[in-house]
């Protein structure tokens, strides 16, 4: 499917600090996860990926809504088991690039985030979200359980609040969002972009490095028992600590003076 109207499928802006941001452009259908939309984030996430300077992206979504999850109409059209298969496989890796770029990367969210568009928010490092945002993982509603949204889903939320969004299908409010885990901060509308904006001020003055770092091992130990995760923790503090910039910072505390971080 094409959506000629819409192209291209991501808008991409940068400013002087680095910090990129992802526009999903397929506003008249809610920006729906299409082939075509789907390869064209692959394509931006693994530019970032290889960019040294990007300090920061943030995902946001043209039009009414931040992301319906993956295009139903495209879906149906093809009714086979291995389109399935790669779709559904294509959409997971894509989804764990996210977590793997070396810089966090924010959700912005506003009007409706759904199914993979849930899954979407939950697998960003941070969200913030307008007060009219709504949530849902809604595809038990025709007949399909969200299964690649609930691996997300079940890692940011308690397990029975986000067994029940699975089960039901309901909406949840930005509110109840920020109550569950889902999302950082909750702004009005009008208030949304600067509440991104501070986000993002509070991680581009921290040394790039150090998020690095932080981040591949705040997900790593996740995943591992305790013993592992705090011998992996620290051997990740030892190589940070060797950091020019690490050793900039503790010289600038102990002088008591602002770092003079080389980002």
């Amino acid at each position: 499917m094409t959506d000629v109207t819409d192209a291209p499928f991501v808008l991409q802006s940068r400013d002087a600090r680095g910090v990129v941001t992802l526009t999903l452009n397929r506003p008249s259908a809610f920006n729906a996860l299409s082939e075509g939309l789907l390869g064209a984030l692959e394509r931006a996430l693994a530019e970032v990926a290889a960019d040294g300077n990007v300090r920061a992206v943030v995902i946001a979504g043209a039009g009414k809504a931040f992301c319906a999850g993956h295009d139903l109409k495209e879906m149906r059209a093809s009714p086979s088991l291995d389109y399935y298969e790669q779709l559904f496989e294509r959409c997971g890796a894509m989804m764990l690039s996210i977590q793997k770029l070396p810089v966090p990367v924010i959700a912005r969210v506003h009007g409706i985030a759904t199914a993979a568009g849930c899954q979407l928010v939950a697998v960003c490092d941070l969200a913030v979200a307008s007060s009219e945002a709504r949530f849902a993982v809604s595809g038990v509603n025709v007949g399909l359980f969200c299964a690649t949204p609930s691996v997300t889903l079940s890692r940011n939320l308690g397990r029975k609040e986000a067994f029940e969004m699975l089960v039901t299908g309901e909406f949840i409010s930005a509110q109840e969002a920020r109550e569950k885990g889902l999302v950082n901060r909750v702004a009005p509308p009008e208030e949304l972009d600067a509440a991104v904006e501070s986000l993002v001020a509070s991680i581009v003055a921290k040394p790039r490095t150090a998020l690095a770092l932080g981040k591949a091992l705040f997900y790593r130990q996740l995943e591992t028992g305790i013993e592992a995760a705090l011998a992996d923790a620290s051997q990740t503090m030892a190589c940070n600590m060797m950091d020019e910039s690490a050793l900039e910072g503790v010289q600038a505390f102990i002088e008591k003076r602002p770092p003079d971080w080389k980002r």
